[in-house]
C-alpha cells in the first residue's frame, strides 16, 4: 500500500466533481483546498453559514486559482434539506466526502426530535450516500470517502440517542465514529456491483472546534490532518478498494467491521429513520 506523502502533488485525469461537508472546519477546508488544487476538479462544498461558505470559497479560489470552487448551503442533521440537496443535484458527481461532524457538551435535538450529534455523524452520512446513490451510479466510477476516527467504541445500539444513558459528547463521539466505520462496511457491499467504492479514514489530530468541544488538543496541520481523506478521493487505491478503514494513508484493520449482525442491525437502523 502507498504512502500518502504525495497527495497534494497527485493530479486527477478528467474532470471530477468532488463534494465535501463540513468543508468550512479546519479540515474539510484543507480537504477542499487540496481537491481544488488537483487538475480538472469542480468542488462544491456543503456549509451551514453563508458567510463562512462565501469566505472559504474566496480563499480556496485565491490559494488554488481554480474558479471552479463553490458551496451550497445545507443542514445536514436535516433529512429534507440532505434530499432537497440531491434532488437540485444537477450533472456528475465522482466523490462523495462525508466530513461534517459535530461534538455539542449537552444533549441536543434537531427539530425532527433526534439527538443532534447522532443526526449528524451518523444519520449524516448514511443519508447522503443513500439520497445521491443515483447520482454516484451514473458518474461511475465513483468513491464515497467517510471521515470517521481511531477514537472510536462504545456503540450502543439500543441508545443510539443517549435517551437511557447519561449524555457525554466524548462518548456519543466515539460512538457515531464506531458507526461510521461499520456503516461504510455495509455501504461498500451494497455499492460495489456499481463501480462505487466506499472506505472510511482517520484524518489526523487537529486543533479544532471539534476537538476543543472534546477537550482536545491537535499536534496536526489541517494540511495533515486533510492528507488521508484526499489520498482516498483522488489516489487509484481509493477506487480499487473498498470496504476498507484508513490511517496515515494506509489501510487498518478495523475490528467493528468484523462485527457482520452489528453492520446490519447498524444499518437497518438507519434506514428506520429515513
Amino acid at each position: 500500500m502507498h504512502a500518502f506523502s504525495d497527495a497534494l502533488n497527485y493530479r486527477t485525469y478528467g474532470d471530477k466533481v468532488f463534494l465535501v461537508t463540513g468543508a468550512t472546519g479546519a479540515i474539510g477546508k484543507a480537504i477542499a483546498r487540496q481537491l481544488a488544487g488537483t487538475d480538472d476538479s469542480e468542488v462544491v462544498l456543503v456549509c451551514r453559514d453563508r458567510s463562512k461558505a462565501e469566505r472559504t470559497v474566496n480563499e480556496i479560489i485565491h490559494a488554488t486559482r481554480n474558479p471552479r470552487v463553490r458551496f451550497i448551503l445545507a443542514d445536514l442533521s436535516r433529512y429534507r434539506e440532505i434530499r432537497g440537496l440531491a434532488e437540485r443535484w444537477s450533472g456528475p458527481l465522482h466523490v462523495l466526502i462525508n466530513n461534517a461532524a459535530c461534538t455539542p457538551r449537552s444533549r441536543l435535538e434537531t427539530p425532527e426530535g433526534i439527538e443532534l450529534q447522532f443526526a449528524t455523524n451518523v444519520l449524516g452520512y448514511f443519508r447522503l450516500i443513500d439520497e445521491f446513490t443515483s447520482i454516484l451510479k451514473a458518474s461511475a466510477p465513483a468513491r464515497i470517502v467517510n471521515v470517521a476516527s481511531y477514537w472510536a467504541g462504545g456503540l450502543d445500539l439500543g441508545d443510539l440517542e443517549f435517551t437511557r444513558r447519561r449524555y457525554d459528547n466524548d462518548k456519543a463521539y466515539r460512538q457515531s465514529k464506531q458507526a461510521d466505520r461499520m456503516l461504510s462496511v455495509a455501504f461498500a457491499e451494497k455499492l460495489e456491483p456499481y463501480r462505487i467504492a466506499v472506505n472510511a479514514c482517520h484524518p489526523g489530530d487537529v486543533h479544532s472546534v471539534l476537538s476543543h468541544n472534546l477537550g482536545f488538543g491537535g499536534h496536526e496541520t489541517p494540511d495533515q490532518g486533510a492528507a488521508t481523506p484526499v489520498w482516498l478521493a483522488t489516489r487509484p487505491d481509493g477506487q480499487h478498494q473498498t470496504g476498507k478503514y484508513y490511517e496515515h494513508g494506509r489501510e487498518t484493520a478495523c475490528a467493528f467491521s468484523r462485527d457482520r449482525a452489528g453492520v446490519k442491525a447498524l444499518y437497518d437502523i438507519c434506514g428506520n429513520y429515513c
